[in-house]
């Protein structure tokens, strides 16, 4: 059995330095959906497939710092409608199902037999759910912010629980929606995101976008906050998001994903959650260590959400380190 251990703050490690894609290119994938994709670090490195979170929210240069680039071939792409994949913020044909199949276009469509799976939040969701699905062509997991797209998750985060320590953005989220349609808030939302006038769209897409990005820190980040003001990103990140989540990601159960563990119970796998982690709270990361103690559990002591905040970043670098004496 592993055990889950707190980290505190001594010496971190760090990101690596910038990089730039070494090739890139577009899958189409459906009628409907192309993906952009992108190869960086070593051409004949360890393959490791970067899934980002949201769903919406797409990929950025500084998620290929997470991993040694002389060691790993680092994939990163943008899931359906997110990112620079298109159409844009589209949600036809956008279920967990059609993203899984996805990565395994992707993964046949660059030759690789098999690679490291890497996923926060969502991409933590996915990650779980691709590796159930095709544990033969996963030789390692490093999660983080453990998302299982439970009820009670959704209910934390969108239906008041979270409010309880940002009462103050809170209320600006739930104002935007008028009293009598506050019973649920992610159906709300719902209705204004798939609006015909784009302008109602906008502002739902701004309020729910700035909710997250003003939680996901143990600390404000302006930066992060900022992004609620990009029309384009926010639409994708919200649009699709709460499309997820008003489908319960498309799965059967509640459970869906840890009445699935024993199928990937043999995967190298590390877990990095923040403890004051408030969009994906640790009892997630608690519950999935519970279910599978065989993985590595990693408390950050003093961080949130975010994979950007030191001890988070520190974490995974140290997970891609020590996964490599396993997956090389």
């Amino acid at each position: 059995m592993s055990d889950s251990i707190e980290s505190g703050v001594p010496q971190r490690r760090s990101l690596y330095p910038p990089i730039e894609p070494y090739n890139n290119g577009i899958l189409k994938v459906s009628d409907t959906h192309t993906l952009y994709w992108e190869q960086s670090g070593n051409p004949d490195g360890h393959p490791v497939v970067f899934l980002h979170g949201g769903p919406g929210g797409g990929t950025s240069p500084n998620n290929r710092r997470f991993f040694d680039p002389e060691f790993y071939r680092i994939v990163l792409f943008d899931q359906r409608g997110a990112g620079k994949s298109t159409p844009h913020a589209c949600l036809e044909e956008n279920t967990t199902w059609d993203l899984v199949n996805d990565i395994e276009k992707l993964r046949e469509h660059l030759k690789i037999p098999e690679w490291q799976v890497f996923g926060g939040s969502w991409g933590s969701t996915l990650a779980l759910t691709y590796s159930q699905f095709h544990p033969d062509k996963v030789t390692g997991l490093v999660l983080r912010g453990i998302f299982l797209i439970r009820k009670k998750e959704i209910d934390w985060f969108y239906e008041g629980g979270a409010a309880a320590i940002y009462p103050d953005a809170w209320e600006e989220f739930r104002d935007l929606i008028p009293e009598n349609e506050r019973g649920s808030l992610v159906d709300a939302y719902h209705k204004r995101l798939n609006s015909d006038d784009l302008e109602t769209q906008y502002a739902a897409a701004r309020a729910w976008t700035k909710w997250e990005m003003m939680t996901a820190h143990l600390l404000p980040n302006d930066g992060n906050i900022q992004k609620a003001e990009d029309d384009k990103f926010s639409l994708a990140f919200a649009r699709i998001e709460n499309h997820y989540f008003v489908n319960k990601a498309f799965f059967t159960s509640d459970s869906h994903l840890l009445d699935n563990i024993d199928k990937i119970r043999h995967i190298k796998t590390t877990i990095v959650q923040g403890r004051y982690d408030v969009v994906c709270p640790m009892m997630s990361a608690w519950d999935l260590h519970k279910a599978w103690p065989e993985a590595d559990l990693k408390i950050v002591g003093d961080a949130g959400h975010s994979a950007n905040e030191p001890g988070i970043a520190a974490e995974l670098v140290v997970a891609n380190e020590k996964m490599k004496a396993f997956v090389g």
